[in-house]
């Protein structure tokens, strides 16, 4: 097995790890974040490095493989949405921000089947795909650290929270809507792309 996909493997194991990390209740604060929240944001962190790595070296080695198109993509959404539904599990997310990325990430695969087993073509990722990721990323990183730990999402307009507070519970928000819109504009490009092989039998 080479490099790439050991890193693809090892950021499962990451998921796992981060998903584990909530039953140990970690008591204490570091710079007033919680300790478990800052842990979980730093295996996300290294997580996320490992997404870009993996597919860094696969390409510039030439060691693309099937096992890798076929277990880094899987990875990508575990890791994404397992630390979403942490956060909605802790309020710092609101629910229907996974349930759309859930929603775009069933239409996507539903397509790519069709077009293998159709001997079509798999639509690229369009510019709203890479916003997607690099919004995504980011901002779970942020509600990760967000010393508030109730209702994250536009809290800020509540009151009562420090400059910090604020600074970083705006970022977090902004980062999730555009998040959101990148999401369901993706989704759109695989529907509107591939619209002539999926009505391809009508």
């Amino acid at each position: 097995m080479n490099l790439p996909n050991k890193l693809t493997i090892a950021r499962i194991l990451l998921v796992i790890v981060m998903v584990i990390i909530p039953f140990f209740e970690l008591n204490g604060k570091i710079l007033g974040i919680p300790l478990g929240f800052l842990i979980m944001d730093m295996i996300f962190i290294i997580a996320s490095i490992t997404d870009k790595l993996d597919g860094y070296l696969a390409r510039s080695r030439n060691q693309v493989t099937n096992f890798g198109k076929f277990l880094d993509p899987i990875a990508d959404k575990i890791l994404v949405l397992s630390a979403m539904l942490i956060l909605v599990e802790y309020g710092n997310l609101p629910a229907w921000i996974p349930i759309i990325v859930l929603t775009r990430e069933f239409i996507v695969s539903a397509y790519r089947l069709i077009a293998v087993e159709q001997g079509g073509t798999v639509i690229a990722a369009s510019k709203w795909g890479k916003l997607k990721t690099v919004t995504q990323m980011i901002a779970i990183i942020f509600a990760f650290i967000n010393i508030n730990k109730t209702n994250i999402f536009f809290n800020f307009v509540n009151g009562g929270l420090t400059p910090i507070e604020i600074t970083v519970n705006v970022i977090t928000s902004v980062l999730l809507v555009v998040s959101v819109i990148a999401t369901v504009f993706s989704g759109w490009d695989y529907i509107k792309g591939g619209k002539d092989l999926l009505l391809k039998d009508k």
